[in-house]
């Protein structure tokens, strides 16, 4: 049979038009990406790397999520955020999450990312400071009402009334004196304080893990009403920062890069080497003994609100199952 060039060519660029007409249609027929904001509960830093690697890298997106990150930080808590709409997903510690939600807020949690307590309270032992209730009528140093309730709890236990004073992103008070103790971040702080030149044998540290309050801590969350008008949302913004998390820790460079660019971006006083130190800190923190973001806990859950009762922060217990989002 003699070849028909004319034939094969109309064939094909018939093919070719009806792929081009099939592919339009699937673009015109795609679902438009759903706008999301998220609100980290504190300023930039390695502590979010998975969200801000989510977003940089299109996890969010390939979800169908237009997600936005808020700056986050003592001015702008997530719980104010959410409750005024301008947020539709926060990060929250558990203990925080818990009074909010018996306070009214209805917080579901939809990922638990750190599954332990990494919080301290940092003394001077020059300053006669060994215990708790060593700290009784002292000047103490605290972050606002996100991150306070486990030393808190600490505090009353131990019959320690302080001087509450307000602590924001570094630790300069307590270095130079102005404080007797205050509050850290293992991950964090701590290190920041180590570097200043503090010997850590010099330092009495109150870590909440070794005094009964061992409470899980970040964990991403949205209101109950998104969770239930819009679930696969709220699981699709869950998976793709679950996705973040796991790129950041595999690709720590690329994921400290980005977070410079929101840290220089908000103009901090930190550095790539510190961000560096507290990005290894969380991988160990987020993944020791068990996978990443496994699904909440009731026993750490049911400890975090027993904590808080015997504390006097909550009068009743939320119900665990309306607080706990599944994300299957």
């Amino acid at each position: 049979m003699p070849y028909d060039a004319p034939r094969q060519f109309h064939a094909l660029a018939g093919l070719t038009t009806a792929l081009a007409v099939l592919l339009f249609c699937a673009q015109a027929l795609a679902a438009p990406l759903k706008k999301a904001v998220l609100i980290p509960q504190w300023e930039p830093q390695a502590q979010f790397a998975g969200y801000y690697v989510a977003l940089a890298k299109g996890f969010y997106a390939a979800e169908g999520v237009d997600m936005r990150i808020l700056r986050g930080g003592p001015g702008s808590p997530p719980s104010v955020e959410l409750r005024q709409g301008r947020a539709q997903f926060g990060t929250f510690f558990l203990p925080t999450a818990i009074r909010e939600r018996a306070n009214g807020l209805p917080l579901v949690n939809l990922a638990q990312f750190v599954p332990h307590s990494n919080q301290l309270l940092i003394a001077r032992k020059a300053d006669g400071i060994a215990s708790p209730a060593d700290l009784d009528g002292r000047r103490v140093s605290f972050w606002g009402p996100e991150f306070r309730l486990a030393p808190e709890a600490l505090l009353a236990r131990h019959g320690a009334r302080v001087a509450e004073i307000p602590q924001g992103y570094t630790v300069d008070l307590f270095l130079r004196g102005g404080v007797a103790a205050c509050s850290a971040m293992r991950y964090n702080e701590y290190h920041a304080i180590i570097n200043a030149g503090l010997d850590p044998d010099e330092l009495t540290v109150f870590a909440m893990a070794e005094h009964g309050l061992d409470l899980p801590e970040d964990g991403l969350y949205a209101l109950e009403d998104l969770w239930r008008s819009d679930p696969d949302l709220c699981r699709a913004v869950a998976r793709a920062s679950v996705q973040g998390w796991r790129y950041a820790f595999d690709h720590p460079d690329e994921a400290l890069s980005i977070v410079m660019s929101h840290v220089s971006a908000a103009h901090l006083p930190t550095n790539r080497m510190h961000q560096q130190w507290m990005l290894a800190q969380l991988r160990q923190a987020m993944t020791a003994g068990g996978p990443l973001a496994a699904p909440l806990d009731r026993a750490g859950y049911e400890a975090a609100a027993a904590a808080l009762a015997q504390a006097g922060l909550i009068a009743a217990t939320p119900d665990f199952e309306a607080f706990h989002g599944d994300r299957r």
